[in-house]
């Protein structure tokens, strides 16, 4: 389970790149739901947590987290000792 701190550290990332309240997101918001959230902005996004959470996704699963709850299970599992 993500720390609730974590959680809203991210929501506010998402929130800021897509321009958007953090009301309207959650883990299940996604690409294919989230109109703003475009390939560019994914990118945006996947720098900007990186540099926040100290961490690095791997190029080849990128693409693979297209969605709001498999970046913050990715975050968790990066983060755990």
């Amino acid at each position: 389970m993500t720390p609730a701190n974590t959680e809203d550290k991210f929501f506010a990332i998402v929130s800021s790149l897509l321009n958007l309240p953090c009301d309207q997101l959650n883990r299940e918001s996604s690409r294919e739901t989230t109109e703003q959230w475009d390939s560019l902005k994914h990118m945006y996004l996947v720098m900007a947590l990186e540099e926040e959470f100290g961490i690095e996704f791997d190029d080849s699963e990128v693409s693979d987290l297209c969605s709001a709850g498999a970046l913050l299970d990715s975050i968790d599992g990066k983060l755990k000792p």
